[in-house]
């Protein structure tokens, strides 16, 4: 059972994901950053959502592209300064949007001088404050850990020859979460940035938080076959999601609590364990463990009709739910779909119970763009290449018009030629748009409480339509290329994805919300 309480901000908010890198360049150095999103604020309020979510914007290397933090209290110059966040945040808190930063605990930089203290010595007082293990007998790394990059999830330092671990990045060593010396640290780094204003976190890879205290080797995987990734080739039992976290999530929450503040975990798990975030009464977790149900499933009524009835049944008293389409990770709904399919993926995002949050440029319908060999920037990329693994296609610049609008200098990745005539200012006037109808669907969300905060029910499967009922809303989305009858309730036209609905019958990639009593 989850604490209870009155109906907190976030259960009726719309949340939009912000890579600043490419949103939106006010300096022209090719690189977006604070003021950038501080000028297209306007964008986001007519666009209609509540929240952004910032990927990180902390001072780093960039080794993998701030994700590899090398000062939690700070701001990295690309991105601005500490007195550009502050204007940003209050400019956003007055136009009625609440701003969420990425916080990563798992690792840090290997120049934060956190590591570079415990590098330096066995004996130096942040030494355990990492991971540190004796080599192997042969002298390999002490277990058979994948990094997710591919690779050993060690990396041997000669100096004390000893290996540390790195989940990710030789770039970015993992903390060690069991020591409470770390946990006070980073704890007050969160508060640092509460205290200024801060609405919430998203919590970078969760589950990878805390390793097991003996690091056993990982059992093989069974399923694993030749291009699907070298993290694949073992099961990450013993790396990740360990009961130990739940007790660090619990103290993140506390702190969260006081502020009126939301935490969402990053936490790529089957249903049954992804509850277990959510915690208990008595030490409650974040409030939205990341359900990426929509981004793992087939396109097909059935599966997906299965997964929200399942998804719904596990959540436990209290919890509330969350959906998403795609992020900075993973190939955008438009490609994995169809630009038609994009619309009703839309229509399904943004009318099942739950708090959702958007990807930027999603709501233009761009597809992955294509990265010229000579200009992909991803390291997970570089270091196994040829296997689609790269998240370069989804971290291209938006385009802001038909030029492209988002710097005037030369973008750090380049813009898709294909994305130009999606850009923001043509759809922004176009009336049959996938900008225009975003803001249509979110601004009936908003108007309408029953699809923002209401029960959900009757989710079935017709053939190749997927309908469910929002109090007095019925919803019936066309997941096929041929029309369909429906069955339904009798019912007024609220809004499709195509002009001009008819209540009976659903033309091809079409999704319609209807008022049945």
């Amino acid at each position: 059972m989850i604490v209870s309480q009155t109906q907190p901000w976030w259960q009726a908010a719309t949340i939009y994901q912000i890579y600043p890198r490419s949103f939106a360049d006010s300096d022209g150095d090719g690189i977006g950053d604070l003021n950038g999103i501080a000028d297209r604020l306007d964008y986001l309020v007519d666009l209609g959502i509540d929240a952004i979510w910032i990927s990180p914007i902390y001072p780093s290397p960039m080794a993998d592209f701030g994700y590899d933090v090398a000062d939690y209290t700070g701001i990295d110059p690309r991105f601005g300064t500490l007195a550009d966040f502050d204007a940003l945040l209050a400019k956003a808190h007055a136009a009625g949007i609440r701003i969420l930063l990425d916080f990563v605990p798992n690792h840090s930089s290997d120049r934060h001088p956190w590591f570079v203290e415990s590098r330096s010595s066995r004996d130096n007082p942040k030494r355990d404050w990492y991971i540190w293990r004796d080599p192997a007998p042969d002298g390999g790394p002490p277990n058979n850990w994948i990094s997710d990059f591919g690779g050993p999830a060690w990396t041997f330092d000669p100096a004390t020859g000893q290996y540390y671990s790195r989940a990710f990045l030789p770039e970015q060593p993992d903390l060690n979460w069991r020591n409470p010396e770390v946990q006070a640290a980073m704890l007050a780094a969160m508060r640092f940035w509460f205290e200024r204003g801060v609405d919430g976190f998203r919590i970078d890879v969760q589950w990878h938080m805390v390793k097991h205290a003996d690091f056993p080797d990982n059992p093989p995987n069974p399923h694993f076959r030749e291009g699907m990734g070298d993290m694949h080739r073992v099961l990450q039992l013993h790396s990740t999601d360990q009961p130990e976290v739940h007790a660090i999530g619990t103290a993140m929450r506390d702190q969260a609590d006081e502020f009126g503040a939301v935490l969402v975990g990053e936490i790529y798990l089957p249903i049954p364990k992804l509850m277990i975030y959510y915690g208990t009464t008595e030490a409650p977790g974040v409030h939205l463990p990341f359900n990426f149900q929509l981004i793992e499933a087939k396109w097909d009524a059935a599966e997906l009709a299965a997964r929200i009835i399942e998804y719904e049944a596990a959540l436990p008293e209290g919890g509330w739910p969350n959906w998403v389409l795609g992020n900075h990770d993973r190939p955008r709904i438009a490609t994995r779909v169809g630009r038609r399919q994009a619309r009703v993926a839309a229509m399904l995002l943004l009318t099942l119970r739950g708090t959702p949050t958007l990807y930027q440029g999603d709501e233009l319908g761009l597809t992955d763009a294509q990265v010229p060999p000579d200009k992909v920037q991803d390291p997970r990329e570089l270091r196994e290449l040829g296997l689609g693994l790269g998240r370069d296609p989804v971290r291209t610049p938006l385009p802001w018009d038909a030029k492209g609008g988002f710097t005037t200098g030369d973008p750090w990745l380049p813009i898709d030629p294909a994305h130009l005539p999606l850009n923001v200012a043509a759809q922004a006037e176009d009336p049959v748009s996938m900008l225009t109808f975003y803001r249509r669907l979110l601004a009936l969300r908003r108007a309408t409480p029953e699809l923002a905060t209401g029960p959900i029910d009757d989710v079935r499967a017709e053939g190749d339509v997927l309908t469910y009922r929002r109090g007095p809303y019925r919803i019936a989305l066309n997941l096929s290329d041929a029309p369909a009858v429906i069955a339904i309730e009798a019912g007024q036209v609220i809004l499709s994805t195509h002009p001009a609905a008819d209540p009976t019958r659903l033309r091809p990639a079409e999704g319609l919300i209807l008022k049945v009593d």
